[in-house]
């Protein structure tokens, strides 16, 4: 078992690893919290001083291109309605239906999951068993995770260190709620300020098993471990690095040129005032009369010139343009705002879904690996209950991506297939009144092409003339 002192020295080793850092700026930046919103504008005074520049407009406005490509992403990858994990065994595919494909707790955590993923690098899942002996599984933020292994080149955790925030104190000190995981239970502590990291006394059971059961009649309590750490991980990429890896330099210059235009709009309405002859002797009190009063003093000889400035307005709304572009581009998303000729097919559309189609791809081949491990351990509990023999090759998966569609299109589709149909039955009416084939085979065509099952009709109509009379009945309800 861990010391207190050593879960407090791996939670601080922890938040300053590299992954950490990396994961919380795709944190920030989904969230909409960019850099820009630190940049300071600065002059160097006449003692050759550098100092911040309070007067002039330093507007800060986040774009956030990076939560629309998760979000993009994450929705494209689970957009389908239908199942999406499949076993030809009957009775299992009902199991697999109720625990995975319409259970609505599971697919909002794998929603979260996956967005924690993509913009994190990495994120978590823990099972625990309802109260009514059911699995669950919860999303778990990876922030806040701790993989302790004896060596760092050991695959295997011995423990899984987890804490979150609880609440603040009255003095808006964190509490932090702490668990530590093991193959057999679960410790609970908390933290605070002053006190430091104690076993928490609010858990009546400090450690527990990974499963607690109360007899309804006796109200003992019952205790089980599932036999390992009940977490697991899902890697956006080997290196578990978050997608914003690709586009913040993008996006950080598209907020500079944004925000740079709207300093130069304000700064620059009423243009730049040549003063002559100034009667005072500070300039700020200049400049401040100027926005407040819009009036000066100037001496007899003295004047006042409005200098108008032309703004590079063209310069940056094309390098705007272009960081746009790349964002989605490099991003591999689905810029909604594209412009066309005008003429949006199916192809067009299709083309425009590409590099979203590749990066979902990429991650549709880890979220199957990883849902393959949550079905092993849910087959493992079934067949432990049941008495069955389930295995995850029994389970496979499948992932129904959809798109918009141009409607005009798809009708000219079917149209064009419903012709191709006509023609065909057309030239096997033609070939069965030439009596070149048999009416078995010409209605086995016809049947293939209408899409109807020959073996049907076939027992429907056994004798010869019975088979032609159908024959012809299908071409007469072709024509109408």
């Amino acid at each position: 078992m861990l010391r207190t002192d050593e879960i407090k020295a791996k939670i601080l080793k922890n938040k300053l690893s590299k992954y950490v850092k990396q994961a919380k700026i795709g944190f920030e930046y989904y969230e909409g919290k960019h850099e820009i919103r630190n940049y300071r504008l600065c002059y160097y005074d006449a003692n050759g001083e550098l100092k911040e520049d309070k007067t002039r407009t330093n507007i800060k406005i986040s774009h956030p291109f990076f939560t629309e490509l998760v979000d993009q992403l994450v929705q494209y990858m689970l957009s389908s309605d239908d199942r999406y994990v499949f076993s030809d065994i009957p009775e299992l595919q009902d199991k697999l239906d109720d625990q995975f494909n319409y259970n609505e707790d599971f697919n909002a955590e794998l929603n979260e999951l996956l967005t924690g993923v993509v913009k994190k690098g990495s994120d978590y899942m823990y099972l625990y068993r309802k109260e009514n002996g059911k699995l669950a599984f919860v999303c778990a933020d990876s922030l806040g995770i701790i993989e302790v292994r004896p060596t760092d080149t050991t695959d295997n955790c011995d423990y899984i260190i987890r804490w979150y925030i609880d609440r603040y104190d009255k003095d808006n000190e964190p509490i932090k709620k702490i668990e530590v995981w093991d193959s057999l239970g679960t410790t609970f502590y908390t933290e605070e300020a002053e006190k430091g990291i104690k076993l928490d006394e609010n858990v009546a059971l400090n450690p527990r098993p990974h499963t607690v059961t109360t007899n309804v009649v006796t109200g003992e309590k019952f205790g089980s471990s599932f036999g390992f750490i009940p977490f697991f991980r899902m890697d956006n990429n080997k290196e578990r690095r978050s997608d914003i890896s690709l586009v913040k330099d993008l996006i950080d210059d598209y907020d500079m040129m944004s925000c740079s235009l709207s300093n130069n709009l304000q700064d620059l309405t009423e243009g730049i005032y040549v003063v002559k002859g100034f009667s005072g002797d500070n300039m700020d009190e200049l400049i401040q009369n100027i926005k407040t009063k819009k009036a000066i003093g100037v001496a007899e000889d003295g004047d006042i010139d409005i200098k108008t400035i032309s703004i590079p307005y063209e310069a940056r709304r094309a390098k705007m343009e272009i960081d746009e572009k790349n964002i989605y581009r490099f991003g591999m998303g689905f810029n909604s705002s594209q412009s066309g000729d005008g003429n949006i097919t199916n192809v067009v559309i299709k083309s425009r879904y590409t590099l979203l189609d590749l990066k979902a791809n990429k991650l549709e081949v880890r979220l199957k690996r990883f849902l393959r491990r949550l079905v092993e351990v849910f087959l493992d509990d079934v067949n432990a209950q049941n008495g069955t023999a389930y295995s995850a090759d029994d389970v496979w998966f499948k992932f129904k991506r959809e798109t918009i569609t141009n409607e005009l299109d798809n009708a000219n589709v079917e149209n064009v297939k419903a012709q191709i149909e006509q023609t065909k039955i057309n030239t096997l009416l033609n070939i069965a009144n030439s009596g070149a084939l048999d009416s078995e085979t010409i209605l086995q065509k016809m049947c293939e092409a209408m899409d109807l099952s020959y073996e049907d009709i076939k027992d429907k109509v056994p004798e010869q003339s019975e088979l032609e009379q159908a024959i012809s009945a299908l071409g007469e309800q072709v024509v109408e």
